[in-house]
């Protein structure tokens, strides 16, 4: 049966210099070409900059420790440019859109609390979490 239903949901308010994390965006190892599983958060990603057209981002992108740490440097800067490569591709003025590639600087998980865990899942997880796509807010 077909039942409305209003519902308020409060939106949190973004910030200029918070950093969001893109769950969903993806690379096979030591690459940095898209993958295709990575369309849905970009595609959200680019709503909401054409939703917000006065907003500028930064993509960053960020590894675990494993590698060099100039390889991971470049390796992530080449992946953060892949995501501003497709934001203009899909319309998104190059002028709103920065990156940089941060490599292994900014950990979300350090070495010392990975070497705390014993599960070598665990230990997966942890490296997974600093391997990340993000955007910070520039100006609002």
């Amino acid at each position: 049966a077909y039942k409305e239903v209003e519902k308020n949901v409060d939106l949190k308010k973004v910030d200029v210099g918070q950093s969001i994390v893109l769950r969903n965006i993806f690379f096979d190892l030591n690459k940095y070409t898209l993958r295709d599983e990575s369309e849905k958060e970009l595609m959200r990603l680019t709503k909401l900059l054409n939703e917000n057209p006065s907003l500028k981002i930064e993509i960053s992108g960020h590894t675990d420790s494993r590698g060099s740490a100039a390889y991971n440097k470049e390796l992530s800067k080449n992946r953060a440019k892949a995501v501003v490569d497709y934001l203009v591709e899909k319309g998104i003025s190059k002028d709103r859109l920065e990156f940089a590639g941060y490599g292994e600087e900014q950990p979300i998980n350090t070495d010392a609390e990975i070497s705390k865990l014993k599960r070598r899942s665990a230990i997966e997880d942890a490296h997974q979490e600093n391997r990340r796509t993000e955007f910070k807010i520039l100006e609002n």
